[in-house]
């Protein structure tokens, strides 16, 4: 077979989606992630929780294989990531370069390179699953812009849209909703919902704990080390969270919220925004 097409790896169905298993990672011997072990399973929803620079971002490079493990091991169904084209990945709107000449069409599209090879033209089924994937995003009527005209709402269903396109099985979302109006949060969200329903995986950054409270069914809280892995009625107390916030979490007497934290911690690696979860 061609160097630059491989069969993807075949799944263990009864192996979880995705596990970690003691993950460690370390740039220029700094620790970014350590000694982290979790389980995915199919159609779960899980929000990853924590402090800016606390590793997540870091942890969805090694899962998708963009960033090797200094430890530990990572299986996506049972076999390591390198090559899985069931997991798809929404980075961080900063971390994208929008000057890159291409329409929606043609990103959606590169959703099906790794099911149909680099060289290869795309067939009339690779049409078909672009088409159908821009229907879902609500991205339909975008096809033929250019990306970098697109507001930051636009944006995300169509980077939705090419995970869709992948046939992906489980989303890594990477602080989907930040910078976005209310209103494109909200068609972000019915996205999502329609994707959970039909059991895709979410694995979900975000900065929002009320949102983590509502929408997911787990939730890892994350400080380099996995500091909790649970429902949201049990993380999501002033105690568990300053576990992971440290001196970064300030409980306010703001009417109608239970905690509101100011986090004040800045990294080069990730930027957040002020928090508040409501009660």
């Amino acid at each position: 077979m061609p160097t630059f097409f491989r069969r993807p790896p075949e799944h263990r169905h009864n192996a979880p989606t995705i596990e970690l298993e003691r993950v460690s990672v370390a740039y220029a011997d700094r620790p970014a992630l350590e000694d982290v072990s979790f389980q995915l399973r199919k159609g779960e929803r899980v929000a990853v929780v924590g402090p800016n620079g606390a590793g997540k971002s870091t942890l969805f490079n090694v899962i998708v294989g963009t960033v090797k493990p200094s430890s530990g091991k990572i299986r996506i169904y049972g076999s390591g990531p390198a090559e899985h084209t069931c997991i798809g990945y929404v980075p961080q709107r900063n971390k994208i370069d929008w000057r890159f000449p291409a329409t929606v069409w043609d990103v959606v599209m590169m959703g099906r390179t790794a099911r149909i090879g680099l060289l290869r033209r795309p067939g009339r089924i690779d049409r078909q699953m672009v088409e159908q994937a821009l229907v879902e995003a609500q991205a339909e009527d975008l096809a033929r812009r250019q990306i970098g005209e697109l507001s930051g709402g636009q944006q995300q269903r169509v980077f939705l849209a090419r995970a869709l396109a992948q046939e992906a099985e489980v989303l890594l979302l990477d602080e989907p909703l930040t910078g976005l109006d209310t209103p494109s949060q909200q068609a972000v969200l019915e996205i999502l919902d329609g994707l959970g329903a039909r059991g895709i995986g979410i694995l979900v950054a975000t900065h929002d704990l009320g949102q983590a409270a509502q929408m997911y069914d787990r939730i890892l809280l994350l400080n380099r080390r996995l500091i909790a892995d649970g429902p949201p009625g049990q993380l999501l107390t002033s105690q568990m969270l300053s576990r992971a916030y440290g001196s970064h979490l300030h409980i306010l007497p703001t009417p109608g919220a239970t905690v509101a934290l100011a986090d004040e911690c800045c990294s080069d690696e990730e930027m957040g925004e002020g928090l508040e979860l409501v009660g």
